[in-house]
């Protein structure tokens, strides 16, 4: 017998989609797709709530499932070939093409996100990172939640609420602005750095993939940075492994200095901020991040004292500060700092077993080739730095 998973968006079913209704034995669907289709008299109406009970009934029938969109994108069809069900499936558009059809912008660029069912953090951080994003919702996870952890970032949205049904809207609005309101539990929100900005041609759907042109680990002429104030390329090759930067995730730099540890988590994908007491560097960690394409939330003040209330992190890098600071960011589940001090390396160890992590590290010394009036190269040594890393287990 065949299940055929048919696509609903609000206008004409696909193709082939009343064929299949009309011989169907049985026809399962949310309320308002049942209420939309031309289900027979004759079939048997599955409307659904708990999955497993509807699946059962499905088996072995001429079956009809009734979905949003395209159910092959975040959508039905993955849960049923995990059962084993191979369906025919007639889709429609999906809620992120209409969205984007809707405010007349392509989407190859576009990083689409979802957190229907999902924790809605990861989904926000790649909004924190991307230039473009597209975030499928559900309750208590929708615009509001999403406007309010965007706080601090320069992101504008685009609500799109009830698409192809008789409450369609979309509003445009700064991200903040969708924290006090209510909406329609059917949305998608386009989340966007400059609404106005036409996208560069690519290549790779979703923009740019990650690791970068160029790789990590960047030479240190790389960055503007203030006498040599940068964490050395061998020493951010390390601690980029350690605290392993990627999308969805949310990485801190304290003590930034150049921001250079910040500017590659973001260059990897993750969302990054940068805490600097120092307002000529802060400015480099802009400009930085600027010169290399990439956000980076920039919090000018002080660590401890500057870390209260902001956005909690998966990992976090600190390169200034002593162990009262490890100890206040000791809460992420990697926390890596790079010491140049002997006489802080038991400290900042304590501070990290304290706080339940299991500790490693490593000195790294590195000599790098130095070219000589001759022509010939010497090995100029640069300075020992100690990294340690805790992680939560």
């Amino acid at each position: 017998m065949t299940l055929t998973v048919v696509g609903m968006d609000g206008g004409p079913l696909p193709p082939g989609a009343v064929d299949a209704l009309t011989g169907a034995e049985i026809v399962a669907g949310g309320r308002r797709h049942l209420a939309a289709a031309p289900v027979p008299a004759a079939a048997e109406r599955v409307e659904l709530g708990p999955l497993e009970p509807a699946l059962d009934k499905l088996a072995g029938r001429r079956a009809v499932l009734l979905a949003s969109g395209d159910p092959g994108f975040f959508g039905i069809v993955r849960v049923l070939r995990e059962r084993g069900h191979v369906p025919v499936v007639l889709p429609a558009l999906s809620s992120v093409q209409q969205a984007f059809a809707r405010l007349g912008r392509s989407w190859d660029d576009v990083a689409v996100v979802s957190a229907h069912g999902r924790a809605l953090g990861p989904a926000v951080n790649v909004c924190r990172a991307r230039a473009a994003t597209a975030v499928l919702t559900a309750p208590g996870a929708g615009p509001t939640e999403i406007g309010a952890a965007l706080d601090g970032w320069t992101r504008t949205l685009v609500v799109a609420e009830d698409l192809g049904g008789p409450d369609e809207r979309l509003t445009t609005l700064p991200a903040a602005g969708a924290a006090g309101r209510d909406w329609h539990p059917l949305s998608v929100v386009l989340c966007l750095r400059d609404p106005d900005a036409v996208p560069g041609r690519g290549w790779y759907a979703g923009g740019e993939p990650v690791p970068p042109d160029g790789g990590w680990a960047l030479p240190d002429d790389a960055f503007a940075h203030r006498g040599g104030m940068v964490t050395k390329a061998e020493v951010r090759a390390v601690v980029l492994a350690r605290l392993g930067p990627r999308p969805g995730l949310l990485v801190w730099d304290v003590g930034a200095g150049s921001g250079s540890v910040a500017v590659e988590c973001a260059r990897l994908g993750a969302a990054a901020l940068a805490v600097e007491r120092r307002a000529d560097d802060a400015a480099r960690v802009a400009e930085n991040a600027a010169a290399h394409g990439v956000d980076v939330r920039v919090v000018r003040g002080a660590a401890p004292d500057a870390l209260d209330g902001l956005p909690r992190p998966d990992a976090v890098f600190v390169g200034g500060g002593g162990p009262e600071v490890v100890a206040a960011v000791a809460g992420a589940d990697r926390v890596v700092v790079a010491l140049a001090a002997l006489d802080r390396i038991a400290p900042t160890r304590a501070a990290l077993l304290a706080a339940g992590h299991v500790v490693d590290g490593v000195q790294v010394v590195a000599s790098r080739l130095a070219t000589l009036p001759d022509g010939a190269v010497r090995l100029a040594a640069t300075n020992p730095i100690t990294i340690l890393w805790g992680t939560r287990c």
